[in-house]
């Protein structure tokens, strides 16, 4: 009831935006039944997505799962892909970031590690 609850508000907040943009109105029953179509289309995306997984035996959705579910819609398809792509290339520039920082920071470790290693033996040696 309260994800029906939040669909419909976010419905009537767009259509208040086309509203004011096209100087026109929406009524009540119009926004409520633009809401239960929107909810009803995204119950059947989620049972679909879930479908496209569990025939890939997989348990988890993939962007590849979303993107088949946008087959039909090219402008839709080309906006999922283009947004995975850059999702995709964001992820990796962060794991070479880690790769380089977890690669830095263990060659200060060892070298700290060297450093303290030396008085110490210093101090084996005077004993």
């Amino acid at each position: 009831q309260r994800l029906k609850a939040a669909v419909h508000y976010t419905v009537g907040c767009l259509c208040q935006d086309v509203a004011e943009d096209k100087g026109m109105q929406f009524s009540k029953q119009t926004i409520a039944a633009i809401s239960e179509i929107t909810f009803r289309q995204c119950e059947t995306f989620a049972k679909d997505l879930e479908m496209f997984a569990r025939h890939a035996k997989r348990s988890t959705v993939t962007t590849e799962d979303v993107k088949l579910l946008a087959r039909r819609s090219n402008s839709l398809l080309k906006y999922i892909t283009q947004k995975s792509d850059e999702l995709a290339a964001s992820t990796m520039e962060q794991k070479e970031k880690k790769k380089k920082k977890s690669s830095a920071g263990k060659g200060r470790r060892t070298s700290e590690e060297q450093g303290a290693a030396v008085p110490e033996s210093e101090d084996s040696n005077m004993a």
